[in-house]
């Protein structure tokens, strides 16, 4: 909308600097044709540049990719299998919270954020909203090989290993059942910085969500320190409070459904987000980084109406330049 808008009002005010050059013409009849020929070539190079030019620069800059894929019939998920929440609750009590908290169900942080990074190489999520936030197959397959779920096997090469260990030699069931009661326990409703949160700030930053002057600490900073994220991923991950302008929210969908599809080689995992809970969070970032989008997008029909009215008074203009220009012609003959 935004192209069409700046190319149609370039196209519309070369054209109108036309009205005027023209209207010093002895031949109304020629200069109607001229005009008309003006026009013609005009609109030909606009359209040339507009779906020709920019679509093949933005198809080099942006090659197209695979839509997101939300159903993660990749992985080796749950395969059909339901599970038992009340079975899965003895085993995550007796697996996972050795490393992970549970707030919400008694299991409070084993250590602080910096300790748990400094043992770990990233602080461990909170699994209180992972039943919400993850896809269940996604689920599954972590929980079973989080390298293969994570498409992260470059990175864990040569005896690095990641931080936390696969339970494949696990049942499928007691998966299942693990699973069920992760989701048995999520919240039904989080708000959009709440899903943030739990779902990106272990290793991003979104300084601009909480921007304080008075030189305190940020509350929407990494909860990995900055150089243990930066070991553990090899570069520090971006502050992403303007990466809903930088990027753009088709680019973002794409890259967190799966990261190696822009950028193959990354270090960021796969996260495995439901489509809702992908939504959230790119509101979030929204929110935070371009909140004057809907005003700026108000603005569309005003401006149309700009254009409009522009038009009217320019047609208006031209025709008493001519008026003008013919009586001058009659009072010569």
């Amino acid at each position: 909308m935004g192209r069409i808008l700046r190319n149609w009002s370039i196209l519309t005010t070369i054209y109108f600097i036309t009205f005027c050059i023209q209207s010093r013409r002895k031949s109304q009849r020629s200069v109607i044709m001229r005009e008309i020929k003006i026009l013609a070539i005009l609109v030909f190079f606009t359209g040339v540049l507009y779906w020709g030019v920019e679509p093949f620069a933005h198809s080099q800059m942006h090659p197209h990719v695979e839509a997101p894929d939300y159903s993660f019939n990749d992985v080796d998920g749950l395969q059909g299998a339901t599970g038992n929440a009340a079975k899965g609750a003895e085993l995550v009590a007796a697996n996972c919270t050795a490393c992970h908290s549970i707030e919400k169900a008694g299991f409070p942080k084993i250590m602080d954020d910096a300790s748990s990074a400094a043992s770990y190489g990233v602080v461990p999520p909170d699994l209180s909203s992972a039943g919400k936030l993850y896809d269940a197959n996604f689920l599954a397959a972590f929980i079973k090989d989080p390298v293969k779920a994570t498409k992260t096997e470059h990175k864990y090469v040569d005896g690095k290993v990641h931080p936390m260990p696969g339970y494949g030699w696990m049942q499928p069931q007691e998966i299942a059942d693990m699973v069920a009661y992760l989701q048995s326990i999520a919240p039904e409703q989080m708000t959009n910085k709440e899903v943030f949160t739990d779902a990106c700030q272990r290793c991003h930053s979104i300084k601009y969500g909480d921007f304080r002057f008075d030189g305190t600490k940020s509350s929407m900073l990494a909860f990995t320190p900055d150089e243990n994220i930066k070991t553990y991923m090899g570069t520090l991950p971006p502050d992403l409070s303007q990466h809903i302008r930088s990027r753009g929210e088709q680019y973002l969908h794409e890259f967190i459904n799966n990261p190696q599809k822009h950028l193959h080689g990354t270090s960021m995992p796969r996260v495995g987000l439901t489509q809702e809970a992908e939504k959230q969070v790119i509101s979030y970032m929204t929110e935070v980084g371009d909140s004057k989008k809907p005003e700026r997008e108000a603005l569309a029909g005003p401006f149309l109406g700009y254009l409009v009215i522009f038009a009217i008074f320019a047609w208006l203009w031209k025709a008493k330049i001519w008026r003008e220009v013919h009586q001058e012609q009659g009072e010569k003959v």
